[in-house]
């Protein structure tokens, strides 16, 4: 176990309301990155509870990631899908990294400040420390590659200097263990072409969110296929014609959106899609892309439904795969506490 297995670790947040946004941000990605890598693809419920969640809601949310990782083409027999509270060495870690991390580190997370506003001070300290569970997550099974988004970058490095820091400030301990060249690797991002942003169908500047109180302005993967089609129909778009270059997307958001949308569905690139639609007009290019979301999204949104009406189904793919996490992260987390000088 001296050198870490090639391995990419990724979690989602089970939320509720999974949507475009999310299967075109993450999931189709962690669809094509088990073609070529062993994956990890994580519930993270822990980090779910850093803010309020109805405790049904969150237990539905969590079969509901599942279902959709399942839907849209995830293995889990090759590979493992598993909910984070079932492996108990991620928060156990966690802790021992909350005494590794510094204060200043944290401090300069942007992503809290955004999620805290104004009342920091009523946040929950899990709120704040989130950047530390986030690196056990990955370091419980020695990951060496992890899919970021924009968002998530800054945490990544924290996890790299998490890595680090654990690797100098106990290297007696790590050599006598017999690793040579440090314990935890320092993981590295893995980008697999460009992550495809999607934008709110209501406003073409503001990233598609199940917050928004507008249902129109997202696709859900629940949404049948009368619903996908209505809410292209209605997406906002302006009154010109489509460009044949992406150049003529500058400055015309909602029209970019839309663009990337089908590009993203029909697995081709903008100047592709342009090629094929430039100079044509929305009242032409929407029932096209509704066409293609009904065609790709419609039996991922189906195949979800049939799941989530067999709980203990999901239920049994989730013990599962938290079992063959378990296999991975219970010897790393024994060689952590001999590491520590914990007493086993």
């Amino acid at each position: 176990m001296t050198k870490p297995v090639p391995r990419v670790f990724s979690g989602v947040q089970p939320t509720g309301n999974l949507h475009l946004g999310n299967y075109l941000g993450a999931i189709t990605r962690f669809v094509d990155m088990q073609k070529s890598h062993a994956c990890i693809y994580c519930v993270v419920d822990l980090h779910a509870i850093t803010v309020w969640q109805e405790p049904k809601e969150l237990a539905h949310n969590t079969r509901e990631v599942t279902a959709a990782f399942l839907a849209a083409g995830i293995d889990a027999d090759k590979h493992i899908v598993f909910n984070q509270s079932q492996v108990p060495q991620h928060a156990e870690l966690a802790w021992i990294f909350n005494c590794v991390a510094r204060m200043g580190w944290l401090n300069r997370m942007t992503q809290f400040k955004e999620k805290a506003g104004k009342d920091s001070e009523n946040s929950s300290v899990g709120l704040f420390s989130y950047p530390n569970l986030m690196a056990a997550d990955i370091l419980a099974y020695r990951a060496t590659h992890v899919p970021v988004g924009e968002d998530q970058k800054q945490h990544l490095e924290l996890s790299r200097d998490i890595a680090q820091k654990f690797n100098n400030d106990f290297a007696k301990s790590i050599r006598e263990a017999g690793y040579e060249d440090g314990f935890f690797p320092l993981p590295e991002p893995l980008i697999s072409g460009p992550a495809t942003r999607v934008m709110s169908f209501k406003d073409g500047t503001k990233k598609m969110s199940k917050s928004d109180p507008s249902d129109l302005s997202r696709i859900n993967l629940t949404d049948d296929a009368d619903a996908i089609a209505r809410k292209i129909r209605k997406a906002k778009t302006d009154p010109d014609a489509l460009p044949s270059e992406p150049d003529g997307l500058k400055d015309r958001p909602e029209a970019a959106n839309l663009v990337g949308i089908y590009a993203a569905l029909e697995g081709e690139s903008v100047e592709q899609t342009l090629k094929t639609h430039g100079g044509g007009q929305f009242s032409s290019f929407k029932p096209a892309l509704a066409d293609l979301a009904v065609a790709k999204l419609g039996p991922i949104g189906e195949e979800m439904n049939r799941m989530m009406a067999d709980k203990a189904y999901i239920d049994g793919v989730l013990k599962t795969g938290a079992e063959k996490a378990r296999t991975i992260a219970a010897p790393v987390y024994e060689e952590v506490k001999k590491i520590v000088g914990f007493i086993r």
